[in-house]
Parts: structure tokens; C-alpha cells; sequence
């Protein structure tokens, strides 16, 4: 069963979707998704692993950070800072929800969701399992790359998106290779080797930082979304296994 949920972060709203397995309660999961994404993703990924995850027993929310897709407030204000406020939102949300066993969460991001799934997984010890697909190990790559572009200017446009500077000054505070160090639960890092956007050895990074318990996956030849049928299905299959496992699903339902 699929509904759509609603909670607060600060003083704006945010809407999600919530995938719910028929066994109750059940281990939970959030999705993060990356800088301009949203709670399907490109290519429907996460709507095809949300649903994936609930036919084996997970009870899984994707959402919408604030400022994206059907959210409230503005993009403009966006900054990983906020994101991972919006993360600890969710992560509330679900805990609380009678259909979750609480003491059974995890969380899974991709890119920029990567680094905010990272940053949360160090910060708040309700996380049980921690997925990163394609995460993001340097955000202040992206303040190299966009600052000079910004200029002056409060706002960048950037292709129709309002980046503003705030942004841009923040993620020189965001350390999610520290961060991630405080969490001590298993981990998973999927990354494909064909990834232009971003570069393949932050997964080796993670795998560093994240130790013993870290189980890191090299799909070869996939890009940064993991853009094929073949691809979508290996990255799906390889957190299947290890957030049932992890978090003690039951896989045989699916």
C-alpha cells in the first residue's frame, strides 16, 4: 500500500510517500534524494525501490526536501544544512508511525541525499543501517564550481533553479567523511565506475571512513543515476539484500 504523508520541518511543509509492506510493524527506511532531484528521482529510481523494499518488508518514505518538488518553501534557501534538518524531520515522522518498529531504521541517499544520509547517519543513533548511492564525499566541490559562477549576485540562476549564496557558504561546514565516522552500524556504498558527476574514489573514501562494517559495490560501467534497466536493478538488488538483512526484514515476502 502506497499514501501520501505529510509533516513539518521548521516553519514549512513537507510531502512524502509512504510505502507500506503488509507485515506490521515493520524495520523503516527514508530515501534522500540528491541536489535538484526529488522524492521519484530521475528515471523513477526511487519510486521502483521504494516499492521494491515494500514487497520484502520495509516500510520506506521518500520524500521531498524542502524547496523541492512538492514541498514548501523555496530553493533558494536550500543549503545541506537544511537538508539534513528536513532528514531528521523524516526520520521523526517514521519513528513514530505505529505500522514502524522504531528500534529498526535506517536511511538511504543518493549524490548530494548521499552526503546528508552520511552527515545524519554520524549525528543521530536512531540509524540501523546506512545505503549511499553515488554520495557525495567533498560538497565543497560544488562551492568551487558554483561560487565563481555566482559572483556578486545573492541568487545563481542555474538552468532555472534559484541557488542562493547561503548555499554556497554553508557547505564549507559540511563534513560528512567526519561525520560518518560516529556511526558505528553497518553500511553500504554503491557507486558506479562510469560516474562523471561524482567522482568514483568518494566511495573508496566512505569505505575508508566507514570501516569493517562497510560493504562498498563498484557497478561497472554505470553512471551517476545508474541509468539503465541493468544498472537500476543491481543497485535495487544490492540494497535489498543488505537493508532486509541489516535491518531484518522479511525478505521472503517479496
Amino acid at each position: 500500500m502506497e499514501t501520501q504523508v505529510e509533516f513539518r520541518s521548521g516553519e514549512d511543509h513537507v510531502f512524502g510517500v509512504l510505502h507500506l509492506p503488509e507485515g506490521r510493524p515493520a524495520p523503516g527506511i527514508i530515501m534522500c534524494h540528491g541536489f535538484t532531484g526529488h522524492k521519484a528521482e530521475t528515471h523513477r529510481l526511487f519510486v521502483d525501490a521504494a516499492r521494491d523494499l515494500a514487497r520484502h518488508g520495509l516500510v520506506v518514505l521518500r520524500f521531498d526536501f524542502r524547496g523541492s518538488g512538492d514541498s514548501g518553501g523555496e530553493f533558494r534557501d536550500m543549503t545541506v544544512s537544511r537538508e539534513i534538518e528536513d532528514a531528521v524531520a523524516a526520520l521523526d515522522h517514521l519513528s513514530l508511525r505505529p505500522e514502524v518498529d522504531s528500534d529498526r531504521v535506517g536511511v538511504l541517499g543518493l549524490s548530494l541525499g548521499g552526503c546528508v544520509a552520511a552527515c545524519l547517519a554520524g549525528r543521530d543513533d536512531r540509524v540501523s543501517a546506512l545505503a549511499l548511492w553515488a554520495a557525495v564525499a567533498h560538497p565543497a566541490r560544488l562551492r568551487d564550481r558554483l561560487a565563481s559562477a555566482l559572483g556578486d549576485d545573492d541568487v545563481l540562476d542555474m538552468e532555472g533553479w534559484e541557488l542562493g549564496r547561503a548555499f554556497i557558504d554553508d557547505v564549507l561546514d559540511v563534513q560528512p567523511l567526519q561525520e560518518v565516522r560516529d556511526y558505528d552500524g553497518p553500511s553500504l556504498v554503491v557507486h558506479g565506475t562510469a560516474d562523471e558527476s561524482v567522482p568514483p574514489s568518494d566511495a573508496s573514501e566512505y569505505r575508508l571512513a566507514l570501516g569493517e562494517r562497510c560493504r562498498l559495490h563498484m557497478v561497472e560501467g554505470a553512471d551517476h543515476v545508474f541509468s539503465s534497466r541493468d544498472f537500476k536493478s543491481r543497485v535495487i538488488a544490492l540494497s535489498r539484500e543488505f537493508l532486509c538483512e541489516t535491518l531484518g526484514a522479511d525478505i521472503a515476502t517479496g
